[in-house]
């Protein structure tokens, strides 16, 4: 793919941004469809984040931006609209610029891009046990979509538990037919064990849940995005549990967030270039 001056910018906002694969993901697949746009990589750090987003709208060939790690909170009031996850999440993982109004308008396809990628993987989380590790940026609409999924039971472990109250409290209203409470980081009991919190970009990091709670029934799934696997992962392979990386969340809502900043990619063209694939 030639960049020239007619060439759309998308952006990933990240700190730090060495693991992202958005880039990566989006190039290649934009490159299929012959489309001439790019994502480029956005590493700002803390102190530069409102600088950032206020300069941003100088560049009128930048239409949005995908947004990750630590930002998804913090950016949510600097957008004068959000859609309904957004909304229901608290939390946002793209911008785009409405030139018109003069704005940022924010979305969040994160749980039903994790969502869209189980299904993808032939994975069903009707009727199961699913534990949710986490309640913060990722783990929030990661909670509204697995809820909608009509599960037996969601449990919600977060390290501060006052987080994890307060999200139970949220998904119980939009959706009060489920069964949602919060619980302990034990595995033991769970049909589906979710790892939506940052734990896992570095191999030094610990575990999120004891790997001695996992069994060989239960699927061990990551939000986290990276090349192979996270430790999480490298566990529940050792105790013959099955896997479902994070990659496939990114499948699932690449197409989502295109569409959303302006660009009409479409799903067929989207490349699977982030092994492993089981």
């Amino acid at each position: 793919m030639n960049i020239d001056g007619n060439t759309r910018l998308v952006g990933i906002l990240a700190n730090p941004i060495g693991h992202v694969r958005t880039p990566q993901l989006f190039n290649a697949s934009a490159a299929r469809q012959g489309l001439n746009a790019t994502c480029i990589p956005c590493h700002v750090m803390d102190a530069d984040l409102d600088a950032f987003i206020a300069g941003i709208p100088a560049m009128s060939n930048f239409l949005g931006m995908a947004v990750t790690i630590p930002y998804k909170e913090r950016v949510v009031s600097a957008c004068s609209e959000l859609n309904e996850s957004a909304r229901q999440a608290g939390s946002v993982n793209a911008m785009r610029y409405d030139r018109e109004k003069r704005v940022w308008v924010g979305g969040n396809f994160d749980g039903e891009g994790f969502v869209g990628g189980m299904h993808e993987r032939g994975h069903s989380l009707e009727g199961k046990r699913v534990l949710l590790l986490g309640a913060g940026g990722a783990a929030k609409p990661i909670a509204f979509a697995v809820a909608r999924e009509r599960p037996a039971e969601l449990v919600i472990c977060n390290r501060s538990n006052e987080r994890a109250v307060e999200l139970v409290e949220n998904v119980h209203q939009a959706i009060p037919d489920v069964a949602i409470t919060t619980g302990a980081a034990d595995a033991s009991r769970f049909d589906v064990v979710i790892n939506a919190t940052s734990l896992g970009l570095r191999d030094s990091d610990p575990l999120p849940v004891p790997a001695e709670t996992l069994n060989p029934q239960t699927l061990v799934c990551e939000a986290v995005i990276r090349e192979g696997d996270t430790r999480l992962l490298a566990e529940a392979r050792k105790r013959s549990c099955s896997v479902h990386h994070g990659q496939y969340m990114l499948y699932g809502q690449i197409v989502q967030i295109a569409r959303f900043v302006g660009i009409p990619l479409e799903s067929r063209y989207v490349e699977r270039i982030l092994g492993p694939h089981n």
